[in-house]
């Protein structure tokens, strides 16, 4: 059965101000209906029935024959994790971890015309059980992907991922472990919290902007404490001529970007933003049509996090076979710049091109523990005549 309890709908609207001459439209306005599906025990702190503690042990084996986890099924090898000394989850309370052949499943019913983004936890079950030693396999209706903890992306033992899917009717997301040793020969089994579902429509866009999402203020939802942000990842070495979407909505990755919010971080404009973080390479890219030739222009805004990153930032735009590249200074701080060029487009309508933005060189937090790199906002491509472009993939 459909295991959803509620939903909480959305709606935003947000109406950006010129920032480009007068003879363009005045304003965009762009409006999303976000509807967040409640799933049932989504954070486990609904404990299994007939659930057998141990004062001494943070850990609960779990039996399919005597336990039901509320809104789950499980098979194999799961643990009831409550957080303490060893083990840190973003909001404490509990988990499930996930030993040999353990999986666990939740079903929904999917309505109306939506993108669908799945947002997680997956924490490491013990310090030697931190670099891509703490591994899960997320499988959902339309694909599925592998998922490991590096601690060189965070400075928590716990990281928060997104994930999209497109499917309509029942869905069922599985989570499974993946078996991997530790550098100290110890099994790492994976521990996973807060699992939060969001629907998305398709957004109404009544602007002079070839980007959707040109801010990205359409992704992952956040979780009450996204002090890490939430991991983006390729899911495979995306060739730019073979688009694939991912939980930032209308956007394919490149490597691996962090979503970051205004909450936790600077973010240039709005509530969200992207840093690119792992170098070789990192970033985000989209796939234009130019129905005509003439005079574009791109401008965006590049800055830093705010998040202790010190150093040299460059990040590389690169529209088909043509690449400027920006640079600028972080001392960490909340710094940003707006950039801007303005080139011919002299491409055949019916070809789609690849628009970038990409950083290569790698940055850390000042001390020196943790991936970091350039916040790319409020990006933007235009006929510099203030005609349109089709923005369609």
């Amino acid at each position: 059965m459909p295991s959803h309890e509620s939903r909480l709908v959305i709606r935003r609207g947000l109406d950006v101000a010129p920032s480009h001459p007068p003879h363009v439209a005045l304003s965009v306005v762009l409006t999303y209906v976000v509807e967040i599906v409640i799933l049932q025990n989504p954070s486990f702190e609904s404990p299994p029935t007939n659930l057998t503690t141990n004062a001494t042990s943070q850990f609960a084996l779990l039996n399919a024959k005597t336990n039901v986890i509320p809104g789950w099924s499980f098979n194999g090898a799961v643990w009831h994790v409550t957080s303490g000394e060893n083990i840190s989850l973003p909001e404490n309370g509990h988990a499930l971890q996930l030993g040999p052949n353990g999986t666990i499943n939740q079903t929904f019913k999917s309505t109306g015309n939506y993108d669908y983004v799945l947002t997680f936890t997956l924490a490491s079950s013990g310090k030697n059980c931190a670099n891509n030693s703490t591994v899960v396999y997320v499988s959902g209706p339309d694909r599925s992907n592998v998922f490991s903890f590096k601690d060189s992306i965070g400075n928590e033992p716990w990281q928060t991922y997104g994930r999209e899917e497109n499917q309509r009717g029942l869905m069922s997301f599985e989570i499974q472990s993946v078996p991997n040793n530790s550098p100290s020969n110890i099994t790492c089994w994976p521990i996973v919290d807060t699992f939060l579902v969001t629907e998305i429509e398709n957004p109404r866009t009544y602007s002079d902007n070839g980007f959707v999402n040109s801010g990205f203020e359409i992704g992952p939802t956040f979780l009450q404490n996204s002090s890490q942000g939430i991991i983006l990842e390729a899911y495979y070495n995306t060739n730019p001529s073979n688009s694939v979407e991912s939980a930032l909505q209308d956007w394919t990755i490149l490597g691996t970007v962090k979503y970051i919010d205004s909450k936790h971080f600077a973010v240039p404009r709005g509530r969200a933003a992207v840093e690119l973080v792992s170098g070789n390479p990192s970033g985000i890219l989209k796939n234009i049509f130019f129905l005509r030739h003439g005079q574009v222009t791109i401008d965006f805004i590049m800055g830093d996090a705010n998040d202790s990153c010190v150093g040299d930032f460059t990040v590389f735009l690169q529209v088909g076979n043509t690449i400027w590249n920006f640079t600028m200074r972080s001392i960490g701080i909340g710094s940003r710049e707006r950039h801007s060029v303005t080139f011919k487009a002299e491409f055949n309508s019916w070809e789609s091109i690849p628009v970038s933005f990409v950083s290569f060189n790698e940055t850390r937090t000042s001390d020196h523990r943790v991936l970091c790199g350039p916040v790319i906002d409020s990006t933007k491509i235009w006929f510099s005549d203030g005609k349109q472009l089709d923005n369609k993939v």
